[in-house]
């Protein structure tokens, strides 16, 4: 299985923090699918992976799943079409924030 194409706009960019929680530093940008709605009645929330400056808006492609057991929503992770990173290294670039959260990580792509 791979996942589709989306657009992610982008509300936490590359190097800005948290707005209720200032220790949280975003390695990554983290943004929102528009339109697409979470359990947690807001929009679906996505990390992006891959690319490496401040962006506003990014489209690619839903490369895994960060399934939350004690949170009711989960996390997409989106990265440039072609791009894939391994559980392990998602787990490493997502630590951050899912630190604090018990989750389990499935890919929509073989690892080979």
């Amino acid at each position: 299985m791979i996942g589709p194409i989306v657009t992610v706009t982008v509300d936490r960019p590359l190097g800005s923090f948290h707005p209720e929680h200032p220790d949280i530093h975003y390695p990554i940008n983290y943004g929102y699918i528009n339109g697409t709605m979470a359990a947690d009645g807001e929009e679906e929330d996505a990390y992006i992976l891959g690319v490496n400056e401040p962006v506003s808006e990014f489209t690619g492609r839903i490369i895994a799943i960060i399934n939350r057991e004690n949170d009711i929503e989960h996390k997409w992770v989106v990265a440039p079409d072609g791009m894939t990173f391994t559980q392990e290294e998602i787990a490493e670039l997502t630590h951050f924030q899912e630190q604090y959260f018990k989750s389990t990580i499935s890919l929509l792509y073989k690892q080979l």
